[in-house]
């Protein structure tokens, strides 16, 4: 977790100018960090919709995989299986 006065020292006017929450950012960062900018939206939405907890764990999962031919498809696959364990956990 980030200390708000971090997030704004990093907050770049020209570049988001657009950007009104930090959801939005973060979504962006993640589709910039995924290489898949022509989907920020999804990101976007993935920010504002799902635990960041979920977000970050598969985020660092993908950053740490080795030789990967689609870093956003890999996302994906750990979210949902992260999200499928969670409610597994919950139903018990």
């Amino acid at each position: 977790m980030q200390k708000i006065s971090d997030i704004l020292k990093k907050f770049d006017s020209d570049e988001d100018k657009y950007i009104s929450f930090e959801f939005q950012k973060y979504g962006y960062e993640l589709a910039k960090e995924l290489g898949d900018l022509k989907n920020k939206s999804l990101y976007i939405k993935l920010a504002k919709t799902n635990s960041r907890g979920f977000l970050e764990t598969a985020r660092n999962f993908v950053k740490d995989a080795y030789q990967v031919k689609s870093r956003p498809r890999l996302f994906m696959w750990k979210l949902a299986q992260l999200k499928e364990e969670a409610k597994l956990k919950k139903s018990k």
